[in-house]
This record gives C-alpha cells, structure tokens and sequence, in this order.
C-alpha cells in the first residue's frame, strides 16, 4: 500500500524505526513533487499562489549526495519578520529519503520523556517532527505551490538568525 496514493497518513500512526524510515521516504516523494527541478535551485526562491501564503526556499548547501533547504512562511507585523516554522530539510539522494532536521515555532513546548522499556525518546521526537513535515509537504501542495524556473521568483535570502 503506498501511502502517496491513498491519500491518508495512516500507515505512520506506528511509531517504530521502519515507520520512520518510510515516513523518510515518503517525503522524499513530497519534496520531489514540490521540487521538481531541485538541481537548477539557486538562492531563495518564492511560490505565490491566490488565497495562500507566500512559501520561501532557500538553498543552503548542496552536495553530491544531499541537500539542504529552509522552507517558510515570512510574517511581516510591527516587531518586524518571523519566520514560521523555519524548517531546515535535509534531502538525502542516495537513499531518497528527507528528514527534517529542526524547525522553530513561536510556542516552543517539547516535552522530555524518561526512557521506558519499549520506548525511544529520540525516535518519538524525529518521529513527530517528520510527520509535521508531512502534513505540511502535503498541506502546500494541495494549495498548489510548485517550484519550477518558470513559476517562482527570486527573493531576498532567508536566514536562520531572521526569525524572532
């Protein structure tokens, strides 16, 4: 059963290493389809769709086997720009697996497990935050974000340091 096809993100609701590996791959798929022609990337990059937030990419590293990106949202208010969720996305193309590596919200509120026979707390968390991405890959999909040559714009240069 491929999870892409079916629409649902049932098949994650099982929280073990081969969970997390196909939710990995999953995402791969996501980002491929959000990125078709990831290899001409340049810089940070801008997908305006009608009814829906600006979403911005910004290549920060690029290697023979991976792939760094930092994909938002900008939030523009009189205490200046947040940028939310501030994902940084590894993509590794070899295995053809995503994992996002870290990301900030503005309510910061992970919460530290102790380690219990028969749970992992370091793979509850990946675990999570893979499937955030998820969610969201699909989320700016459906909304119809694509970054092709021909249908984003250049944009100012996202950072880490610019989020509140």
């Amino acid at each position: 059963m491929d999870v892409l096809q079916t629409g649902t993100l049932e098949r994650y609701r099982r929280r073990d290493l081969p969970a997390l590996i196909d939710l990995y791959e999953g995402n791969y798929l996501r980002v491929m389809r959000l990125f078709p022609e990831l290899d001409s990337l340049e810089g940070t990059q801008v997908s305006r769709v009608a009814g829906a937030l600006d979403l911005y990419v910004t290549l920060e590293e690029r290697f023979k086997y991976t792939t760094t990106l930092l994909l938002t949202y900008r939030f523009i208010d009189d205490a200046g720009t947040a940028l939310e969720p501030n994902a940084r996305i590894c993509i590794y193309h070899d295995v053809r697996a995503v994992e996002l590596v870290s990301h900030c919200r503005r309510k910061r509120t992970r919460k530290v497990h102790k380690w219990l026979r028969g749970r992992m707390p370091e793979l509850d968390h990946r675990w999570e935050m893979n499937r955030f991405l998820a969610k969201w890959l699909k989320f700016c999909s459906n909304q119809g974000h694509l970054f092709l040559n021909c249908t984003t714009r250049p944009a100012e240069k996202i950072t880490r340091l610019d989020s509140r």
